[in-house]
């Protein structure tokens, strides 16, 4: 993959739990603008890989992180790093919509707010903006000052990638976030991907073949904390490298 075009680069990638290590050595590029699929059974380091993408495990205890992860030319493991900058730049949708229970428009006003944006017009605009881009804005256009918990579980979880939006990221970070949805509201957030990929770049983690297989253009299969092998997708599901792989797709094991 051209060097130039890495959005995200994870090097020698080591991560503990207290004495438990649960990352071995991860090279992994990440391309601006693409969809990249984590797949692998579970307790494999998919998650623990992703969350080390915005530092979400520094919120753990006992946890420690050798090497490098480069977002943008930048180690984001370096001292000096702004945590609360990063995780505006580099956002996380949850396997589980987590609305505030508040009305939609404070959910998507929340953020912006935050960082220091209190002008009416300008929340008025990033609402509307992030409820399209997020293909909610003509389901929920006429009941603004609703509470966020009285959307259904795959309105909550598009309002959740809204929320996200609104403070401008760069890159979404995805952690099985289709997982607890109906297979309708499954298929509005695999479109929204394939949309918002034209825009942001795309990590997601997912126990679901045909989804991965569908959305992402490159598939990373973990395994027992080691990265086996990571392609185009198209390669991976067609004539993989590594047998475990093979075998892992084809469900012999997982």
């Amino acid at each position: 993959m051209n060097e130039v075009t890495d959005k995200i680069r994870a090097d020698k990638l080591n991560l503990f739990y207290g004495k438990n290590q649960a990352l071995y050595d991860i090279d992994l590029r990440v391309k601006k603008n693409s969809v990249t699929a984590l797949i692998g059974p579970s307790g494999c380091g998919k998650s623990t890989f992703l969350r080390t993408l915005n530092r979400m495990n520094d919120l753990i205890e006992g946890v420690t992180i050798t090497g490098d992860v480069i977002v943008d030319g930048q180690n984001i493991y370096s001292d000096g790093t702004d945590i609360v900058s990063l995780r505006k730049r580099v956002g996380m949708v949850f396997q589980r919509p987590n609305p505030f229970p508040m009305t939609i428009y404070d959910n998507i006003a929340y953020g912006p707010r935050i960082h220091g944006t209190k002008k009416k017009s300008v929340l008025d605009e990033i609402v509307e903006r992030s409820l399209m881009q997020a293909a909610l804005w003509d389901e929920v256009k006429d009941r603004l000052n609703k509470s966020a918990l009285g959307l259904s579980g795959g309105q909550q979880q598009r309002l959740c990638i809204a929320r996200l939006l609104a403070v401008e990221p760069d890159v979404l970070l995805m952690d099985e976030p289709t997982s607890a949805l109906d297979p309708i509201s499954t298929l509005k957030v695999e479109e929204l991907t394939q949309t918002l990929k034209e825009r942001y770049t795309i990590i997601i983690v997912t126990h679901n073949m045909q989804q991965a297989a569908r959305i992402s253009d490159v598939t990373a299969f973990f395994l027992n904390g080691y990265l086996v092998e990571t392609d185009e997708t198209d390669k991976i599901f067609t004539s993989p490298t590594d047998q475990r792989t093979e075998d892992y797709i084809t469900g012999r094991f997982g």
